[in-house]
């Protein structure tokens, strides 16, 4: 199951915090980086501070947008030290990783997903994850260096997912994956448009707040089917006619 965990690196400015990554995730048994828009890689400071775990970054895969980082993965948790209003469901990382390893998708990867070392996950970025994740710090001092993330984060998914964990079975009907996901919310987008529901000129927080509902459903794969269905009945030309 571990091999099913890819972390994502956006927008990393150091690439001594990259190597690093890539120790911690060795050490836990993670092998699968992916990097969006990295600063500097590759990098000798990033193979030094990889220190032993040089075909991380051989095989990291580099991307030019989250949007492609995520494709093909079935879940993606977003971990971030904001809390915000509106927001995805929140779960300390212990608590997430054994939310997950009771309700691992049959079908696609699981993306953990960090953002840059000095300001973290934008908004946009946290939009696109299904379920938001905080590492527990001290509350006067919770500055935390992205390595240091990935090592908490990888430990806490590898003890969730040891065999002695006493994990149960994973969920039987698959979720539906991140690109099917886009493809539901880009037709809904539509026909609120068409509709004249919402007003592209000022859509507000509307596709925002529907992408948080969703996204608190975790919808299978079935449900979206279900969902799109039901949008290209409404916008039939027996219907519109």
């Amino acid at each position: 199951m571990l091999n099913r965990i890819r972390i994502v690196l956006c927008e990393t400015t150091h690439p001594g915090n990259i190597g690093a990554a890539a120790r911690a995730m060795k050490t836990m048994g993670l092998s699968r980086m992916v990097l969006v828009q990295p600063r500097y890689f590759p990098d000798e400071q990033a193979t030094a501070m990889a220190s032993g775990a040089d075909d991380l970054l051989q095989g990291a895969r580099v991307c030019e947008s989250l949007e492609e980082a995520l494709l093909g993965t079935g879940l993606a948790i977003g971990f971030t030290a904001r809390r915000r209003d509106l927001s995805h469901p929140m779960l300390a990382v212990r608590d997430m990783a054994h939310w997950l390893s009771r309700e691992l998708p049959d079908e696609g990867d699981v993306a953990l997903v960090f953002g840059t070392e000095m300001s973290g996950l934008s908004n946009a970025e946290l939009d696109a994850c299904q379920r938001l994740c905080h590492i527990p710090t001290d509350p006067s001092f919770g500055s935390l260096n992205l390595a240091a993330a990935v090592q908490v984060a990888a430990y806490e998914f590898r003890q969730a997912f040891l065999p002695e964990a006493g994990t149960s079975e994973p969920a039987t009907r698959p979720l539906a994956s991140h690109e099917e996901l886009e493809h539901f919310y880009r037709h809904l987008e539509q026909v609120m448009t068409d509709s004249g529901f919402l007003d592209p000129e000022q859509p507000g927080r509307l596709m925002i707040r529907l992408r948080r509902l969703y996204s608190r459903a975790l919808v299978e794969r079935e449900e979206v089917n279900i969902l799109r269905g039901i949008l290209r009945a409404l916008t039939s030309p027996e219907k519109t006619s």
